[in-house]
C-alpha cells in the first residue's frame, strides 16, 4: 500500500487512546504527536479542536467523549474489529469510523492453525513435560490429527476465508455458517448448531457485537459433541463463556483453544483448570510487520480524510 502524500496536510490535533506497540507507537507519535485523554481533561481548548481519534479495537470509545469533542471528523481504529466503539451514533453526528481491514488476515490465520495444532497436538502439555524431565520416564500420549477433520467456519468474511485457504493443504472438509449463503465450493449450514453438529473442529471467526453475542452458547456445544473442539479467535463475546466452562466440566466437548474472552484481560477464569483448553491473550494480529501496517493504514485513513474528505477504509454499515 502507498502511503498518503501528507507532507503538506495541515492536521487538526489527534486523541490517542490505548497503548499501541513499540514500533506502531513510533509510527504514530512521528506523524501526529497525539495527545491523551488526561491532556484533554487539562485544557479545555485543545479538547475542543480535537479532530480525529486514533485508537485499538480492544479498547472503548463511548458516546459521553464523543460527545465531549465538537470538532471530532475522524475515529480510526487500528484493527478490523469495531463493535467498541458506537458507528451508528457517530454517523448521526457526521463522524467517519474507519478500520484496518485485510492487513491482518494471514496473522490471524496463522494463529488459527496454531492454536488448532496446539490443542489437538498438546503442544503445551509437550513442552511441559520435556520441560519436566517426564520424557526419561516414560512416552507422551498421542494426540490426534489435523487431517481428515471436518473443520466448520463461524463467519466466512475474509478472515474465514483465509483460514479456509491455508487449511486446505492439511486435507480437511470445510463447511460454514454464515447470515448467507455464499458462491463457496464448501457446504453451508443455516444454523450454528447444525454447523457444530457436524464438524470436528468448530472455529468462531466472525465479527463481535450484539447481533453475534453467544452465538456459541450451550445448544451449539452440545451439538459440537464430545470429540468435537472449539476454536475462538474471532471476539470473546461471540461465545458464551459459562456454557463453555459447564461443558467442559461435564465433558461435553473434547476441548479449546481460544485467543480472546468475555473479559480481557483474563486475570483469573475456571478456564485454567483444565488441561485440554489453550489459552493465548489475544495475539491474532500480534505480530511486528501486521502491527506496524495496521499503524500506518491508521495513520494513512486521518490523513485521507482531512486531505481527501474519505478515509481509505471506511467502515460501512450494512442496510437496515
Amino acid at each position: 500500500m502507498s502511503h498518503c502524500n501528507d507532507k503538506q496536510v495541515n492536521l487538526p490535533p489527534v486523541l490517542c487512546i490505548g497503548d499501541f506497540p513499540a514500533n506502531a507507537h513510533a509510527l504514530l507519535h512521528a506523524r501526529f504527536a497525539p495527545v491523551s485523554l488526561d491532556d484533554i481533561d487539562r485544557d479545555h481548548a485543545l479538547r475542543e479542536r480535537i479532530g480525529a481519534i486514533v485508537t485499538r479495537s480492544n479498547y472503548d470509545i463511548d458516546t459521553a467523549l464523543i460527545e465531549r469533542l465538537p470538532s471530532l471528523k475522524i475515529i480510526a481504529t487500528s484493527g478490523v474489529g469495531f463493535d467498541r466503539i458506537p458507528v451508528e451514533f457517530a454517523r448521526e453526528r457526521g463522524i467517519v469510523v474507519a478500520n484496518t481491514p485485510d492487513l491482518l488476515n494471514a496473522a490471524v490465520a496463522e494463529l488459527t492453525i496454531g492454536l488448532m495444532l496446539a490443542l489437538l497436538r498438546q503442544l503445551p502439555q509437550a513442552d511441559r513435560f520435556v520441560r519436566s524431565g517426564a520424557w526419561s520416564k516414560g512416552a507422551f500420549p498421542l494426540g490426534s490429527s489435523l487431517a481428515g477433520k471436518r473443520v466448520g467456519i463461524i463467519g466466512m468474511g475474509r478472515i474465514g476465508k483465509e483460514i479456509a485457504r491455508r487449511l486446505a493443504p492439511f486435507d480437511v472438509e470445510i463447511a460454514y455458517y454464515g447470515r448467507t449463503k455464499q458462491a463457496l465450493s464448501h457446504e453451508w449450514f443455516a444454523h450454528p448448531a447444525e454447523l457444530a453438529r457436524w464438524s470436528d473442529i468448530l472455529i468462531a471467526a466472525c465479527p463481535g457485537g450484539s447481533e453475534t453475542r453467544h452465538l456459541v452458547d450451550a445448544a451449539v456445544l452440545d451439538a459440537l459433541g464430545t470429540r468435537g473442539v472449539l476454536v475462538n479467535i474471532a471476539r470473546g463475546s461471540v461465545v458464551d463463556e459459562n456454557a463453555l466452562v459447564q461443558a467442559l466440566e461435564r465433558q461435553a466437548i473434547a476441548g479449546a483453544a481460544l485467543d480472546v474472552f468475555e473479559r480481557e484481560p483474563l486475570d483469573t477464569s475456571a478456564l485454567f483448570a483444565f488441561d485440554n483448553v489453550v489459552l493465548s491473550p489475544h495475539i491474532g494480529s500480534a505480530t511486528h510487520e501486521t502491527r506496524l501496517a495496521m499503524a500506518q493504514l491508521t495513520i494513512d485513513n486521518v490523513v485521507s480524510f482531512f486531505t481527501t474528505g474519505k478515509a481509505i477504509t471506511p467502515v460501512i454499515l450494512a442496510a437496515r
